[in-house]
């Protein structure tokens, strides 16, 4: 079928397609997969979900699957600066061409039915992903789990990473309720995977409901540092593993990296026994804890946009000393700023607060995000119209041997790439390390 229009003349046509940013439910896409005559993905399966670390569980699993020389297609949201990182195929993002070749292939087979932004690129990357011969696919889901786009597709293993309070007006108002949304993942008689050693009874009442056999962290399997912190372990009965730390090593990356091998280790596919270390070791996970010197200032870059998160950042900011942390905050206007200041603040010295406006309506600019800090730690901080300005003016406060730290929306954590990748360009700075 001929392609008609640029990838961004396409965003752009879908983005207004649908009356709601966000409408749940699976009738709709699954009658247009069915138009599409869509079937597997591919040969196996994995669908994650969570509050938090999906992205990375997502990025573990494709490394080492990919490091034993096996055909992998990954499906994440959302992107940091370009839509294209939304699908990936053996690595490598899927090229605007192939992207608007399977927008016209749903557009054709969607009729009169209506479909969100995401559930056109879900169907797009599940398009794209079974013309591709993949032996597995990683499916990331983009909210909640039973009743998100990505839940049309049966996996072979499940994997819900942490329950935690988050999109409320959508998933519940406690962790029970969360928790049995994102368990809705999983499919009778097959393996799921909890990230956390303690999860929701709802996840194990709705997996125990359906005879879902659940393989639990701190339980069914273990990891831990090596006595010598210089590696780590993980093992379950009869198989064990020693292996090198993540590139990223803070506790949660750790715990996102045993529940992909978990999960690779209950789906039916050889391993080669270096591609666990090999994969874990090199994977990349664009947006957390990225980390850049800036002629001996550090910057991080965290997607960290939640309660959780934050008390996560603040566990790694604990174990990497520095001068002053200099924090450039931004969020969404759904998401609970005031929990995710409290969490992180012990751990900051310095606050800008950057708005977000171009979020679209769930977009919150800096003085809204004042007002929702109100007796807080960041209350009266310095508010900047954008994330560029925040960071200039972070950067300019900043001494050599302090940091500063983007976070709090993947809109944030773009923005802050997109500014590092502009400077870069002019100055030749900004590397990665």
């Amino acid at each position: 079928m001929a392609a008609h229009g640029s990838l961004g003349d396409w965003l752009r046509r879908i983005e207004g397609r649908h009356p709601r940013e966000v409408d749940l439910g699976l009738e709709r896409v699954r009658a247009v997969a069915g138009r599409l005559g869509l079937r597997r993905p591919a040969r196996h399966v994995a669908t994650v979900a969570g509050s938090n670390g999906k992205g990375s569980t997502v990025a573990f699993i494709e490394a080492i699957a990919a490091a034993s020389g096996l055909r992998v297609g990954a499906y994440t949201s959302p992107h940091l600066v370009r839509y294209n990182e939304r699908v990936r195929i053996d690595g490598v993002d899927a090229a605007d061409a192939d992207l608007v070749a399977a927008f016209e292939a749903v557009e054709a087979a969607r009729g009169d039915t209506t479909l969100t932004y995401f559930e056109y690129g879900t169907l797009a990357a599940l398009w794209l992903f079974e013309r591709a011969g993949l032996d597995l696919a990683v499916l990331e889901v983009g909210l909640g789990g039973r009743l998100d786009a990505v839940n049309i597709v049966d996996p072979d293993v499940a994997v819900v990473t942490t329950v935690d309070l988050d999109h409320q007006d959508w998933l519940g108002h406690d962790r029970e309720a969360i928790g049995a949304e994102k368990a809705g993942i999983a499919r009778a008689w097959t393996p799921l995977v909890l990230g956390e050693d303690d999860p929701p009874s709802s996840v194990l009442g709705h997996a125990y409901a359906i005879g879902a056999p659940a393989i639990r962290a701190g339980s069914d399997y273990r990891f831990g540092h090596d006595a010598d912190g210089g590696g780590w372990w993980w093992r379950e009965a009869g198989f064990e593993l020693a292996r090198p730390l993540p590139r990223r090593a803070a506790p949660a990356q750790l715990r996102n990296a045993a529940a992909a091998i978990a999960a690779l280790r209950a789906l039916d596919l050889e391993i080669d026994a270096a591609a666990w270390a090999r994969g874990v070791s090199t994977a990349v996970v664009p947006g957390r804890l990225q980390r850049f010197d800036l002629g001996g200032v550090g910057l991080l870059v965290d997607v960290g946009h939640n309660p959780q998160a934050a008390r996560a950042l603040a566990d790694w900011l604990a174990t990497e000393p520095a001068g002053r942390t200099i924090a450039v905050y931004g969020a969404l206007v759904d998401k609970d700023a005031a929990g995710v200041v409290a969490a992180i603040a012990p751990r900051v010295d310095s606050w800008h607060l950057a708005g977000i406006g171009d979020a679209g309506s769930r977009g919150r600019d800096a003085d809204a995000l004042a007002a929702a800090l109100a007796g807080t730690a960041a209350a009266g901080a310095p508010r900047h119209a954008d994330v560029a300005a925040a960071l200039s003016a972070a950067l300019a406060e900043a001494r050599p041997g302090e940091r500063v730290l983007a976070f709090g929306s993947f809109h944030v954590a773009g923005a802050a790439l997109a500014w590092l990748a502009a400077v870069d360009s002019e100055a030749g700075t900004g590397g990665a390390v």
